[in-house]
């Protein structure tokens, strides 16, 4: 297996292939549990656990969402003051958290935890010092033929992130590559570590993306760049990237995490309901043209008005006070 973008590491010698197109197959779904409450979600997956979970140098101490709740390729923590945002931490740190199966499963469950728990505002999602996510776990995907794939809808299951309601932060340490960068794109803010990297190397594989990294790369750093990514499987650098707009911030890869969760927070103790029509009505200029766009921001701007949040928001302005939302 070829090292991405050129000099890298050998993914020969780590157990798994963590490179190239879109992602690591999902099943159709159908075994998975139906979820109820956020904590009989969590408490519905895996029993058991490979091997301790450990935060990296860094990382704020993670505390279990749920004490009986075990994972095998995720670590789940609520975090911040309030106890208001959901942070995820991908951990498959031998296979710099190579994007197999069951940690999309279980990180499909988590976030749909977090998205049905009223007392999370907001969601940081996070890998290792080494790897955000190194792409996808090809020795899941390399027998898959044509019809696996079409029949069975093959990545149909990736792209949950994207439907996340609540806003979600990609803190991204070391390489994002391949499904790890279709991953980061999902997100709606991207902070970047100093030494973080982003690629799509799937044309080394002989494939090309398949969750996104044709589509919305190129909505955020535009055609020239994307396509020099996409057909070299060249990576860009934190700073390219953040120049490029693909990254809001870089911060010290110590440091990175906790500048997340302070953003989460921040987000947090908003209005929920208010924050959701804000990320909808942003993410539908990526969707429609711009008449179309400006026709739902008004409508969602009139939405407002009919809240209780609304209300108390403008009212504190008035009377020089800090608002109080209720989320109603």
């Amino acid at each position: 297996m070829p090292a991405v973008g050129g000099a890298g590491p050998d993914w020969r010698s780590r157990g798994a292939a963590p490179l190239g197109g879109g992602s690591a197959g999902l099943a159709s779904g159908s075994g998975a549990p139906r979820p109820g409450s956020a904590m009989a979600t969590l408490r519905a997956l895996l029993p058991r656990v490979r091997a301790p979970l450990r935060a990296w140098p860094g990382c704020p101490a993670l505390r279990s969402l749920a004490s009986s709740a075990h994972f095998e390729h995720i670590v789940v923590a609520k975090k911040g003051k309030s106890s208001n945002v959901g942070l995820i931490q991908l951990n498959r740190p031998k296979a710099l958290n190579a994007l197999c199966k069951g940690l999309i499963l279980e990180l499909n469950q988590a976030l749909q935890a977090f998205e049905e728990d009223p007392a999370v505002g907001a969601i940081v999602l996070t890998g290792g010092e080494k790897a955000f996510a190194a792409g996808a776990d090809i020795k899941e995907m390399q027998n898959q033929t044509f019809q696996d794939c079409y029949s069975g809808g093959f990545l149909s299951h990736w792209d949950h992130l994207s439907r996340v309601r609540k806003p979600v932060i990609a803190a991204v340490n070391g390489y994002a590559l391949g499904g790890g960068c279709e991953l980061a794109m999902m997100c709606d803010i991207i902070y970047a570590g100093e030494k973080a990297q982003f690629g799509q190397p799937e044309i080394l594989l002989g494939t090309i993306p398949g969750t996104g990294g044709t589509q919305r790369l190129t909505r955020a750093v535009g055609k020239s760049l994307t396509m020099e990514m996409v057909l070299t499987g060249d990576r860009i650098s934190a700073q390219e990237a953040k120049q490029a707009g693909l990254v809001s911030k870089i911060f010290p890869v110590e440091t990175l995490v906790e500048e997340a969760i302070q953003c989460a927070e921040k987000i947090a103790s908003y209005s929920k309901i208010v924050t959701a029509m804000a990320k909808e009505s942003v993410n539908a200029a990526f969707e429609t043209s711009l008449a179309e766009g400006l026709k739902l921001e008004k409508k969602l701007f009139y939405s407002t008005f009919a809240t209780e949040d609304r209300k108390e928001g403008m009212t504190a302005f008035v009377e020089k006070r800090k608002a109080n939302f209720k989320d109603q």
